[in-house]
C-alpha cells in the first residue's frame, strides 16, 4: 500500500498532515466492446491502470470498484424520460447514433458505474484532498439526451449529489477538454452554486456552443506557451471569485497536437503542465479536487495512454 505523510491540508489556518493515498475509480466494465474499426480508443481504459501499476505510480489497492449509480441520484441530473429510454433500451436510432456507441445493456451499466465512480471520488477527495476516475468527464451529456460518446454526465451527477448533501456549497468545474463542455453548461445554467469554466477549441465540436459561466475559445494550433499563460492567468481569478468548496477537473488529453479530433498544438509536456497548474491551485487553496479523464484521440494509442498517465503521475507527485 502506497501511503504518504506529507500532504499539508489546512483547516482553520492550521496545517494537518494526513496519512493518505490516492484513490482511483476503476472497474473492468469501463472497457466496452465496440465494433472493429470504431474510432473511440476504448482500449485505453484497460491499458492505463495496467501501465500505472506496472511502473509503480500506483498499487492495485488504490483502485476502488464503484457501485451501480442509483436511479435516485441519476434523476437529480437527468430527466425521467431520458432515463427510461436508456433503462429500457428504447433510444431511437438517431438518438443512439448521436451518442456514438452501440446501444446495449452493458453500455448503460457501464455509464452508471463510471458516474458512480465520480460520485464516490468526491467523498475521497473531501477526505484526502484529491481523487480520480480512470474514465468519466462525459461533459456532452445533457439532461435529456447524450451525444459525443457521453451518456450520463458524471461530473454533473456527482455535483448535484454533493449539493443535495451540502446545499450551501459552491462548486467549480474546470473543463480543459478540447471540446466545449456543452452538456455541463446547460445543466448548470440556472444554478449559481456551480461555476462552469470551459477552455476549448473555438472552431471544434460542438459547432453550436452553449454558454458556460466562462468560456475561453482557442484558435486552431494554440501552443503550450499561449495555452498555459491563459490558464495561469484565469484560474486563480476564477478561484478567488467563486471560492469553491469542491473542484471537478475534466482533464481531456485531446488538446495534443497529435490528436485526430483536437486541432490545438500542445505537447505531452504542455498537457502535463496544464494538469499540474490545476492541481497546484487546488492544493494551494485547500480545495478538494476530483479528476475525470475526458477525451483523447491521438493516432498512437501509446500517446493517449502516456498523456493520461501523466495526470496520475502529477497527482501522486503534487499531493502525496
Amino acid at each position: 500500500m502506497k501511503l504518504a505523510l506529507n500532504f499539508d491540508w489546512k483547516h482553520n489556518n492550521q496545517s494537518i498532515y494526513l496519512c493518505v493515498m490516492l484513490r482511483i475509480a476503476y472497474d473492468p466494465i469501463y472497457v466496452l466492446p465496440l465494433p472493429e474499426g470504431h474510432r473511440f480508443p476504448m482500449a485505453k481504459y484497460e491499458l492505463l491502470p495496467e501501465q500505472l501499476v506496472y511502473e509503480g505510480t500506483i498499487t492495485e489497492d488504490q483502485l476502488f470498484k464503484p457501485e451501480l449509480l442509483s436511479e435516485e441520484i441519476l434523476l437529480l441530473t437527468h430527466t425521467s424520460e431520458y432515463w427510461a429510454k436508456l433503462r429500457d433500451l428504447t433510444l431511437s436510432e438517431k438518438e443512439a447514433r448521436k451518442i456514438g456507441f452501440p446501444l446495449s445493456e452493458q453500455m448503460i451499466t457501464r455509464t452508471r458505474v463510471i458516474s458512480k465512480g465520480t460520485v464516490m471520488a468526491t467523498e475521497f477527495a473531501a477526505q484526502y484532498g484529491v481523487a480520480m476516475n480512470i474514465a468519466g468527464g462525459t461533459h456532452h451529456s445533457y439532461p435529456d439526451h447524450g451525444e459525443g460518446f457521453c451518456i450520463l454526465n458524471d461530473m454533473a451527477v456527482a455535483s448535484n449529489n454533493w449539493l443535495q448533501k451540502n446545499p450551501k456549497h459552491k462548486i467549480l468545474i474546470v473543463d480543459l477538454d478540447v471540446h466545449q463542455g456543452n452538456g455541463t453548461a446547460v445543466i448548470f445554467q440556472d444554478d449559481d452554486r456551480v461555476f462552469t469554466f470551459s477552455m476549448h477549441g473555438e472552431k471544434n465540436y460542438p459547432l453550436r456552443k452553449e454558454r458556460s459561466s466562462l468560456d475561453i475559445g482557442l484558435e486552431d494550433g494554440t501552443d503550450d506557451k499561449t495555452y498555459l499563460n491563459i490558464l495561469r492567468y484565469k484560474l486563480p481569478q476564477i478561484i478567488d471569485q467563486v471560492k469553491p468548496d469542491l473542484i471537478f477537473f475534466q482533464s481531456g488529453v485531446d488538446v495534443l497536437a497529435t490528436d485526430k479530433l483536437g486541432r490545438l498544438g500542445l505537447t505531452l509536456g504542455g498537457c502535463k503542465e496544464r494538469d499540474q497548474i490545476v492541481m497546484k491551485y487546488a492544493k494551494l487553496n485547500a480545495i478538494p479536487l476530483v479528476i475525470s479523464m475526458g477525451g483523447g484521440y491521438s493516432h498512437s494509442l501509446h500517446t493517449i495512454v502516456e498523456a493520461h498517465a501523466n495526470t496520475f503521475r502529477s497527482a501522486q507527485e503534487i499531493f502525496f
